[in-house]
């Protein structure tokens, strides 16, 4: 079902809009959660700091493709919102012939330069092998990933969150199922794991193209339609390039940590990759918010209320609070109780823990500026701006790159995961800054327009 984001309550829409996706975005980290728990205790510790130390990467291809997708579909709840319905078709099959050429481009170019960067990446040579299995399988099954992303962006751009979340639960069973299939049955290691990842992923895409074909018709496109259309491709990589751009710098910023910590060796990175899947889990509350300020912006720029939207950000930042001091509290005590998972029964986990710790405890200090950034920028772009919000990927890269090689010169492991607090503090400050300055300039314009408006029917009484 359609929900139009333009009227009613901003806290009570955000909220309902928000939650079913928090609990997707959820069950799609468990993607390569269960990945990790089951590599880590069926295959061993080494194949769990293997499919650990490509996270970073798996971050890229993945957020990169993720980014093209939600700014291929910001047009569409922006003609959604302004009640254009043929617009809104039009944009959906653009979205659709767009992301099948990035899907081509993006695997073609990600398995030609795996090597050479897992290299870079001081990857410790006795899981180099297995690193090297699961993400090329990731990198070849991109198509699968991008599709879902895109599917259900479409969906959402439309007030629609609850049905890919039910196609997204149901995958996610299968990923589980599969994964123990590909590395019990038939002992397929780290590259069943990736196997099972980009199939279940690629059937709730199918699921969501399914619904959108025979449910939603104001997604469904005519077959005229698929042509590439001029003024929407520029307008649809007008916003989706400047995303996916964004996801590029950041997970620069995260290869170059994941760099860092790959120096300490592989019992280091086995249990920065554990405590990494529990706060990767906790945060997607963060991405879930801006998720919902992308569409609810999106849809209110379209329909010409700049106020709504900022009655809308004073609601997401009540949100962001309250979850920042959930996320806070049960990053540090949750640790304990699910580190275990990740490995062998019979495994020592005092070599493991300190590293984890000190990952956790530092991270959860900064949350509450890892929270600012998903929700201004995305408002950001949500109200076309894709292209000034590049700034606070700049700014993330900046504070992320300077901590890590400090790190690097100092062989200091607290300074290498302190480095994701130093970017999101410079993020969010960047965030907030260019938040303040677009919306003056809105308002100024919209002011304009009343004051233009007014001027005009003055002029027609007198006549």
């Amino acid at each position: 079902m359609e929900k139009d984001l333009t009227k009613g309550s901003p806290l009570g829409l955000i909220l309902r809009f928000a939650v079913p996706m928090f609990i997707g975005n959820c069950f799609q980290q468990l993607y390569n959660m269960v990945d990790t728990v089951i590599v880590g205790r069926f295959v061993g510790d080494r194949a769990l700091a293997a499919v650990g130390s490509v996270g970073t990467i798996f971050f890229l291809v993945v957020g990169v493709s993720n980014g093209m997708a939600i700014g291929f579909t910001i047009l569409t709840s922006q003609r959604f919102g302004a009640g254009d319905a043929d617009g809104t078709r039009r944009s959906v099959a653009n979205g659709i012939l767009l992301s099948a050429c990035t899907a081509l481009v993006m695997s073609l170019f990600s398995l030609s330069l795996m090597r050479p960067l897992l290299t870079a990446m001081h990857t410790p040579e006795e899981i180099y092998g297995d690193a090297y299995a699961y993400i090329s399988v990731i990198c070849g099954g991109l198509a699968c990933t991008l599709f879902y992303n895109l599917m259900a962006s479409f969906l959402r751009a439309v007030g629609n969150s609850r049905v890919p979340l039910y196609f997204l639960i149901f995958s996610s069973c299968l990923n589980v199922v599969l994964d123990l299939a590909f590395i019990l049955a038939f002992h397929q290691g780290t590259r069943g794991a990736a196997l099972a990842t980009v199939l279940s992923q690629g059937v709730s895409a199918l699921l969501c193209a399914l619904y959108i074909y025979g449910k939603v018709h104001v997604l469904r496109p005519e077959p005229s339609m698929f042509r590439p259309d001029r003024a929407f491709v520029t307008e649809q990589l007008r916003s989706a390039l400047p995303m996916a751009f964004i996801y590029a710098i950041t997970a620069s910023g995260t290869i170059i940590m994941q760099s860092a910590v790959n120096l300490f060796g592989a019992v280091a990175v086995a249990g920065y990759t554990a405590a990494s899947k529990i706060h990767m889990l906790l945060t997607q509350g963060y991405f879930s918010l801006g998720q919902a300020m992308s569409a609810y912006a999106g849809q209110n720029f379209g329909g010409g209320d700049i106020g709504r939207i900022r009655k809308g950000v004073k609601a997401a930042a009540l949100i962001l609070l309250v979850y920042t001091a959930l996320a806070f509290t049960l990053s540090n005590t949750l640790l304990p109780v699910f580190l275990p998972f990740f490995f062998d029964p019979g495994t020592d986990l005092s070599l493991f823990s300190g590293w984890a710790e000190t990952y956790i405890r530092i991270n959860t200090a900064f949350y509450i500026f890892l929270g600012t950034i998903f929700v201004f920028r995305s408002v950001i772009q949500g109200v076309g701006r894709a292209g000034t919000a590049l700034a606070v990927g700049f700014a993330e890269l900046s504070g992320r790159i300077f901590m890590a090689r400090a790190s690097m010169r100092a062989g200091n492991y607290r300074m290498a995961v302190s480095a994701d607090g130093a970017a999101w503090l410079c993020g969010a400050l960047t965030a907030l800054l260019l938040y303040f300055l677009i919306m003056r300039g809105l308002e100024k314009g919209d002011r304009e327009k009343k004051t233009d408006k007014d001027a005009g029917q003055e002029r027609t009484e007198r006549l």
